[in-house]
């Protein structure tokens, strides 16, 4: 059998309370959440562990297929609150804001597109990548975050649009949630997932 370890800790993002527009019992709700995804993560790999590998048992087979969802969880979480926290304003020289301007024809463009996607009815996640392959950023929505991931790309920003990620503060207008979730963000974080994923493929 495979040794079982406990490599996954939920971080501590308790530093985003008091941030402007998010109510503390709002984001503390959110941090219980993502801390649900991370144990269940944690459960699920060591329960998968101690399984005989039978493709054929039914509890082999549901435990994997269950163990993208819990960890897409943790880590789309980890992805949007590690980009919270910040002042909102982006470098308008920098390569994000350049890229961003060559897709979409300008900086305010792209964030219209992103907002509209943001928008669009139903549950999931908006979603900007990075192709690595060709340089070009894509606006993507994701239903349950475990599906509809863009193979080999860099996810850049992640906004979680499913109910629990805004209805306490905002109920259903969703438009004055993504201008909160817009005037927090760290624009340097999602700089340098761009500037990381840049040399994946190189």
């Amino acid at each position: 059998m495979v040794t079982k370890t406990a490599p996954y800790t939920a971080k501590d993002y308790s530093g985003l309370l008091g941030m402007d527009g998010f109510s503390d019992d709002l984001l503390n709700n959110h941090f219980a959440l993502y801390q649900g995804y991370v144990n269940n993560t944690i459960r699920l790999l060591d329960m998968i562990a101690d399984m005989p590998r039978d493709a054929k048992d039914p509890r082999f087979a549901e435990l994997n297929r269950r163990l993208g969802f819990e960890w897409d969880g943790m880590r789309m979480h980890e992805y949007y609150f590690d980009a919270l926290g910040g002042n909102g304003k982006i470098n308008k020289s920098g390569p994000l804001a350049n890229k961003l301007s060559q897709e979409f024809g300008s900086f305010d463009e792209w964030q219209k597109a992103f907002k509209a996607v943001a928008g669009i009815r139903g549950v999931g996640w908006a979603a900007l990548y990075h192709d690595p392959n060709t340089g070009r950023c894509m606006n993507f929505w994701i239903n349950e975050h475990h599906v509809a991931h863009p193979a080999s790309c860099q996810l850049l920003l992640a906004c979680d649009v499913w109910e629990h990620a805004f209805m306490l503060d905002y109920g259903l207008n969703r438009a004055d949630y993504l201008d909160a979730f817009f005037m927090n963000l760290n624009w340097d974080v999602v700089e340098q997932r761009l500037e990381a994923g840049a040399h994946v493929w190189k």
